[in-house]
């Protein structure tokens, strides 16, 4: 049965009326919680807001406080207004189906300080075109996001640090409660994210807060930089407050300071890219849980690109000084480094693929035995395609979110891609977005293979496997068995005992 093709949904707030854009329909701004601000600052969101009537949903909401011009340059595009008011989703859907469809629910990245659900590179028309319903939501930044001092805890009765993550609790539990009225399967949801999204999906895989409300996970670039421990925030949070002139701070005080100052504090006063362990939403360390298999069980697909160290000085990384510091402390063993990268020359170029394994290649080696322990299938990427016209450009490899608009299918709606993608490129972000949609509709312990150009298993049963997506910069996908395996070893031991190229 095909269902009328007007964008009217009703939920309990209220009836919605969002746009027809050919032969899907798009809903922009639904609130999905109560804004979270004056006293519902730095609290677990609340429920969204009824209304009268029918509210239009055909403007994209504001997004969180942030540097806009750090996100038009890394984010990926402006990202608009800006507001403490920011609890809003978008919502993709085809305007005729016969079925409940699989839902897709993305997390966008940017280290938990900039970006939105409405930027160009994350629309999400192409996917829906595919047959799956495809969410994309902004959550709290910054302080705003993960906060932690002595005069907040324990106003809810329990110790609540990690708000962005409850934002992004909040807005699954928005889908599991409406999605039904967009065309969306309430019990086939696949969240999924790149970078901090990334690290947040594993967060929510290993918090008994989101239990339940997505079944299966996708991981792009996720980094293994430890969590935040709770004491440390606390000692952040007062010395945030102290700036401000706010010596044994109460929370009116603290709710009283405008929101936007928070986006002029530089180092030691910025929030880490990472959550912070030990409250209720994330009570151990995202790492711990997933080296001891307790995450949620759920099939993932992982993977990570071929030059993730592109992302590195915006963090101060200096490389080759990576590389000299092992040389000094001789510490993981320059000698057994070397020896695991043979044939690489130079400090710089060492230091490059050395930070890159040790942040991102690994975790797809570490999350794929955690999964193999509970049972679950595994799918791993590699992503190591460059558009035919920009070798010159990424000498090294796939800078650190370039896969996005090859999951999206969205080369000529992003920047800077939509000036240099040519039709071969196009066809090859299509053959992505297939196997990414396929996932949301098949993966499985019982179905365990995706179907692409290129037969995909996952990694079950002690079997290590990855898709090399892009050969050396060129269209081309493969198999391979144990990829990087002695790296991945070493590097995993490395980080189970704490130890950091920091």
């Amino acid at each position: 049965m095909k269902i009328p093709s007007i964008p009217l949904a009703e939920t309990p707030q209220g009836k919605i009326m969002g746009v027809a854009q050919g032969d899907i329909h798009l809903w922009r701004g639904i609130p999905y919680a109560a804004p979270p601000t004056g006293e519902l600052r730095w609290r677990a969101p609340q429920p969204a807001l009824a209304w009268q009537g029918v509210r239009q949903a055909n403007a994209f909401s504001c997004a969180s406080w942030q540097d806009i011009e750090y996100c038009k340059a890394l984010g990926g595009g402006d990202p608009g207004r800006f507001s403490e008011d920011c609890l809003y989703l978008n919502i993709w859907s085809p305007a005729t189906r016969s079925r409940p469809l699989p839902v897709m629910v993305w997390l966008h990245g940017g280290g938990y300080t900039i970006g939105s659900g409405c930027l160009p590179p994350y629309d999400g028309e192409a996917l829906a075109k595919r047959d799956v319903v495809v969410v994309t939501l902004n959550y709290r930044l910054g302080h705003l996001g993960f906060f932690a001092h002595p005069a907040l805890d324990g106003e809810e009765g329990e110790c609540l640090n990690n708000f962005a993550l409850l934002d992004q609790i909040a807005a699954l539990r928005w889908v599991q409660d409406n999605i039904a009225a967009f065309g969306g399967d309430a019990q086939n949801v696949t969240l999924f994210g790149e970078s901090a999204g990334a690290r947040s999906v594993l967060s929510l895989m290993a918090s008994p807060r989101a239990k339940g409300l997505f079944q299966r996970a996708m991981i792009q670039s996720g980094y293994t930089l430890p969590d935040t421990p709770r004491e440390m925030a606390l000692e952040n949070g007062v010395a945030v407050a102290a700036h401000f002139g706010l010596q044994n701070a109460t929370a009116e005080q603290l709710r009283a300071i405008p929101a936007h100052l928070f986006w002029s504090l530089g180092a030691p006063l910025k929030i880490a890219p990472t959550p912070i362990f030990g409250d209720a939403v994330l009570p151990e360390p995202m790492l711990d849980v997933f080296f001891a298999g307790k995450q949620h069980p759920m099939p993932v697909l992982i993977g990570s690109n071929s030059d993730e160290a592109s992302v590195m000085p915006v963090f101060g990384v200096d490389l080759a000084g990576q590389i000299e510091k092992l040389r000094r402390e001789r510490r993981l063993g320059l000698g057994l480094i070397k020896l695991l990268y043979p044939g690489v020359k130079g400090d710089e170029e060492l230091g490059r693929q050395v930070c890159r394994d040790m942040a991102f290649t690994t975790l797809g080696h570490v999350v794929m035995q955690a999964q193999q322990r509970v049972g679950e299938p595994c799918w791993r990427y590699w992503f190591d395609y460059v558009a035919e016209s920009e070798h010159a450009t990424y000498a090294k490899g796939a800078w650190h979110g370039n896969e996005v608009p090859y999951v999206f299918d969205t080369l000529m709606l992003a920047e800077p891609s939509r000036y240099y993608a040519n039709g071969n490129d196009r066809a090859f972000a299509s053959h992505i977005a297939d196997y990414w949609v396929s996932f949301a509709h098949h993966a499985s312990r019982t179905c365990d293979v995706l179907h692409g150009p290129v037969r995909w298993p996952a990694s079950i049963q002690g079997r290590d496997r990855l898709l090399r997506i892009g050969l050396n910069k060129f269209a081309g996908f493969k198999v391979e068995n144990r990829f990087m395996r002695a790296r991945m070893s070493l590097l995993k031991r490395v980080m189970k005992h704490h130890v950091s190229l920091d």
